[in-house]
């Protein structure tokens, strides 16, 4: 594993200035497991919102050759139907991730609108979903794989294999 060469704690921040531009006075946060929802949390807490955390592993379109990947559930500790709901993710590739948690939110209930808010977009898209807000774009090999790591002092930093 090798450091990339982004400040992932300079990124946080432009992500929480992009974020509140996109917060009304019903929104709540979700994270995507498991980066997204470390920084779902500390934004939430940054602003005082409502948050949760939801898995992809239920309606990925590669469920049957990944199985169910380990991961937490989804929780979303408030109601989602008629509110505002920003999805936090860390780093956003192809799309297919995204898809698959909008699925599932919308097993919970119907949101007003739903937007999507990413530390880092890569590129590569496979699919027509774009974020609202992204702290930075970046481009990697396709077989690079880019990660967000948090330390025990929860400060993020950024792996790269």
């Amino acid at each position: 594993m090798s450091e990339l060469l982004l400040d992932a704690e300079g990124l946080y921040l432009e992500l929480k200035r992009g974020v509140q531009r996109l917060l009304t006075a019903d929104t709540a946060l979700v994270g995507i497991w498991s980066g997204g929802a470390w920084l779902a949390e500390r934004l939430a807490a940054d602003f005082n919102l409502p948050v949760g955390t939801i898995s992809s592993a239920l309606h990925r379109d590669d469920f049957g050759s990944r199985g169910l990947a380990k991961a937490d559930h989804t929780k979303l500790p408030f109601d989602v139907n008629g509110r505002d709901v920003v999805l936090i993710d860390d780093v956003l590739y192809t799309g297919r991730t995204t898809r698959a948690v909008i699925n599932e939110l919308f097993d919970y209930g119907r949101p007003a609108r739903v937007q999507l808010a990413v530390l880092v977009d890569r590129g590569g898209r496979e699919l027509p979903i774009e974020p609202a807000f992204s702290a930075a774009r970046v481009t990697l090999d396709r077989e690079q794989h880019l990660r967000l790591a948090r330390g025990d002092d929860g400060r993020f930093s950024f792996e790269v294999k």
